[in-house]
């Protein structure tokens, strides 16, 4: 299994502020924008996801990380007796992923694009 990019995500209340905030300071722009989901990020591959509520599941993750094989992800992590919060499914705008807690509390969501 490759890690393809880590990206981390903060929760926020109020979406507009936060990534007009965000893209002032630090320079970055809107690479991908669901209405409860925006990615700002710049020519040199950094990123950062800013997020109201998700759309699927009952958690807000804490990181992003993007693997070029996310079943294998899942083995890794029920094999390390993780706790999966949302299970591996093929969302709608085009993501395959799944969450865990790791055991700091933190929640990770692990995926792969898939279109």
């Amino acid at each position: 299994m490759h890690i393809d990019r880590v990206v981390p995500n903060l929760t926020v209340t109020d979406l507009p502020s936060a990534v007009a905030e965000h893209a002032r300071v630090l320079g970055l722009r809107v690479l991908m924008d669901h209405g409860w989901i925006v990615t700002l990020g710049d020519d040199e591959g950094h990123q950062l996801s800013l997020i109201t509520a998700d759309a699927t599941a009952p958690v807000n993750p804490d990181v992003s990380v993007f693997v070029d094989d996310v079943e294998e992800a899942l083995a890794r992590a029920q094999t390390a007796g993780m706790e999966i919060l949302h299970p591996l499914t093929a969302e709608p705008w085009g993501v395959t992923r799944f969450f865990y807690r790791a055991s700091d509390g933190r929640v990770v969501n692990v995926g792969s694009h898939t279109a």
